[in-house]
């Protein structure tokens, strides 16, 4: 049961964090989404400015080139000046008219020049400020872009580690699941071999149960008829009217005891624990008292849980008082067991410690919640432990309060009749199971916070570990109230019967009884003693008559018995043989199993390789695992065998012919009976376990077989993931090729687009030569002029 609750544990921690990563994964698939959407605008953005920014060069290319020409322009027309200017000189005196047209043409030039230069110097400056206002752009989308690139880059790492955690998590938990498959249905079998064998026990026990009853009729006639002093309808004038010492009774309580000791020596860890790391706790969290001084009222809970060994150490130790006072040779009862009292004393004084501490823990967790970090959740968390604090106190209190009044009896007589004591144990198991489930929600709640705690920014490793280790206390504490709860339940029959009462009354025994019952028990034990002994004393004629017949009957009783015990010998002898093998089987079958165990460790080693096996050594394995099975099922067999012819023996012994024969001959034979049935019943016990030792090797196979099948499974699953990852990749070099083509086209096109620019460059620097070769022969059709 503690295996399975761990698992459940466990199983549920990481459910939780499956759950909680899965919301993170969400998140950053959104926020990778997201950034690839930015990045892929941003990409736009950047490639229409590039647009922009090859139509301004070429612009400047078509600015640059006008302004050349200008440029050449105007040195022409200078030169054009400068010759007019230098042939006005010589020629002013001849002609005005011509000097007059030669000013207006000058003055013309002058404006267009001083235009052109405006508009060269304007453009200049249009051209400067655009190209620094793109330059500054580009700078600012390169940066951003880089940014987000490593932003997505970042984003898929985490996604990518997330899914790897997943899968392994998932593996992990498949691994579990079929582990825990495998281990229900070998419970699932041996519950059916249980129900086979309760049948047959069932039905031993009705022979069993006819058989005494027919002989509780004998023994009341043979009583009626021979003991007439046994007044059954006056008991009052019955002389024999004394308890009977229940040495049955006895035993089971001491066994009781026991294993209520155990279970309370594990309540008492689980208690100091839970103590001992709430304590450590409080030092650290909200106030790391090696950083910062704790609050007062936190200083003052840490004292009180200081003190927590002082209330809880006197419970295990008043217990095992009480278990060593439950012998044999005592009475167990109520009213004669007086170690309770101090039981039930130590127990109200822990109940007291518990309702000392329960204020302090609830302004604890209130402090808790006044953190300048504690979110919604975690205070909610908060007050639902307060609630579960006070529900644990409340169940401790009805506990002491059962516990006193069970303890009640051993200290004042007549203080509780038989009916209010089942009563009260029945209201004590109600209240066990009631801590049981109030201990249970208290850790659910704070595997919880633990939780809500773990995605703090500020929490610690320190307070990490305690919290663990204080999970850790409260599951036990949970197991252990649930192993009380049930062992209580179980056990609750035999609390509330009366093992001892006077005969012919149901008065409870008191312990002036319980002392005359033990006198009664130890004369009877020394009369017996006494009787044994030889007396050499004269016989009657008549005693030594029926002494003769019962001597002779023995004589010849005594040839059938040795025979039947030769018969035995011969019986156990070939047990024991049978038993030196059964003991070689289970050494070789440890041998097999170590050898299965390498096979399989080799085969696991090959599948995490994802090499995989050969099939020829696949095949031997399973047929080694086959084989085992085969011999398991043959040995089962055989025990199955020999347990039967075990039980006819029984039944030859059992129904040994009797001779009709009174006094001492019968009680003589039925002591030389008990004798070999307790060695017959000794050698089957053998044989049982035995057998059970060849079934549990034969499970033990048949796991191995079906770990072989999972490691097969996984095999396959492995290679079927390795034809995907083959397939990806093979997809993925077809999409490389297919960019690569794609590139090369766009490389063509732009080198096409190149070269068309090119001839169009060409084209417009041929029409600019035309038209200097035309500007320059009107330059000097106008000179001629």
């Amino acid at each position: 049961m503690a295996n399975v609750t761990d698992l459940q544990t466990k199983y549920s921690k990481l459910a939780q964090e499956y759950s909680k990563l899965r919301a993170q994964n969400q998140v950053l698939k959104k926020g990778v989404v997201d950034e690839q959407a930015n990045s892929a605008s941003l990409k736009e953005q950047l490639k229409q400015r590039d647009q922009s920014l090859r139509k301004q060069e070429q612009e400047m290319d078509s600015l640059s080139f006008r302004n050349q020409q200008l440029a050449k322009r105007v040195e022409l027309l200078q030169e054009e000046l400068a010759v007019s200017e230098a042939k006005g000189k010589k020629g002013k005196t001849k002609v005005d008219s011509p000097s007059q047209h030669g000013l207006q043409t000058q003055s013309v030039f002058d404006e267009d020049l001083q235009k052109k230069i405006e508009e060269n110097e304007r453009l200049h400056i249009q051209f400067y400020e655009a190209d620094e206002q793109h330059r500054r752009q580009e700078a600012e989308l390169r940066a951003r872009l880089e940014e987000l690139e490593k932003d997505s880059e970042q984003h898929q790492a985490v996604v990518d580690g997330l899914t790897t955690k997943y899968m392994e998590t998932i593996e992990r938990l498949q691994s579990d699941k079929a582990r825990l498959e495998v281990k229900a249905q070998t419970l699932e079998r041996e519950a059916k071999e249980c129900r086979m064998r309760t049948e047959e026990c069932q039905q031993q026990l009705r022979r069993c149960q006819s058989e005494l009853n027919r002989q509780v009729k004998q023994s009341s006639s043979v009583i009626q008829e021979k003991v007439p002093f046994n007044d059954t309808k006056f008991s009052d004038y019955n002389s024999l009217n004394v308890p009977p010492h229940n040495r049955r009774h006895q035993l089971k309580a001491r066994d009781v005891a026991g294993q209520a000791l155990s279970f309370i020596q594990d309540l008492v860890a689980a208690l100091l624990n839970f103590h001992s790391y709430t304590e450590q706790r409080v030092h650290i969290y909200p106030r790391d008292s090696s950083i910062e001084p704790i609050s007062p009222l936190n200083q003052k809970f840490s004292q009180y849980l200081h003190e927590n060994a002082a209330y809880v150490r006197p419970l295990e130790d008043s217990f095992l008082q009480l278990h060593q006072s439950i012998t044999e040779d005592t009475v167990t009862v109520l009213e004669t067991v007086v170690k309770l009292k101090s039981f039930a004393d130590n127990f109200s004084s822990y109940t007291h410690f518990l309702q000392k501490i329960l204020p302090y823990q609830l302004k604890s967790l209130e402090e808790e919640c006044e953190a300048t970090l504690c979110t919604a959740a975690l205070a909610a968390k908060n007050q639902e432990l307060q609630s579960d604090m006070k529900r644990v106190t409340s169940v401790f209190e009805k506990l002491q309060n059962y516990i006193n009044l069970l303890a009640l009896p051993s200290v004042r007589q007549d203080a509780m009749p038989q009916s209010s004591t089942s009563a009260v144990f029945t209201q004590l198991a109600a209240c066990l199971h009631s801590l049981h489930d109030a201990v249970k929600e208290m850790s659910k709640h704070y595997n919880q916070k633990a939780g809500l705690e773990q995605e703090l920014p500020t929490i610690t490793q320190k307070l990490c570990t305690t919290t663990e280790c204080l999970l850790g206390s409260l599951g036990s504490l949970t197991s252990s109230t649930g192993k009380i709860a049930t062992f209580f339940s179980n056990n609750l029959d035999f609390f509330t019967s009366s093992g001892y009462s006077p005969r012919g009354g149901a008065v409870t025994l008191n312990p002036l009884q319980a002392e005359s019952m033990l006198a009664n028990k130890k004369k009877a034990a020394a009369y017996i003693h006494a009787i044994k002994k030889p007396r050499p004393q004269s016989v009657p004629y008549r005693e030594a008559l029926s002494n003769r017949r019962i001597l002779t009957s023995s004589t010849e009783s005594r040839e059938g018995l040795t025979q039947q015990v030769q018969q035995s010998q011969e019986k156990i002898a070939r047990l024991e043989q049978e038993k030196e093998h059964w003991l070689l089987e289970a050494q070789l079958g440890k041998v097999r199993l170590e050898k299965e165990n390498q096979r399989i460790a080799d085969l696991e080693a090959q599948l995490a390789a994802a090499l995989g096996g050969s099939p020829s050594s696949q095949t031997a394995a399973a047929g080694t695992l086959a084989q085992n099975h085969e011999e398991a099922e043959a040995e089962q067999k055989t025990a199955g065998k020999e347990t039967t012819l075990c039980t006819s023996l029984v039944g030859m012994l059992c129904t040994t012919p009797t001779v009709e024969h009174v006094g001492d001959e019968e009680s003589r034979e039925q002591l030389i009976k008990t004798h070999y049935m307790t060695r017959v019943g000794e050698l089957t016990t053998q044989l049982q376990i035995s057998d059970s030792k060849a079934v549990h090797f034969h499970s033990e196979c048949r796991a191995l077989a079906k770990r072989l099948a999972i490691a097969e499974k996984s095999r396959e699953t492995l290679s079927e993931e390795v034809k995907l990852a083959n397939q990806n990749i093979t997809r993925l070099q077809d999409e490389l090729a297919t960019t690569k083509r794609s590139y090369e086209d766009q490389l063509s096109m732009m080198s096409d687009h190149l070269c068309s620019m090119n001839e169009t460059l060409s084209k417009q620097r041929e029409e600019i030569d035309t038209l200097k070769l035309g500007s320059k022969g009107n330059a000097k059709k106008n000179k001629g002029r």
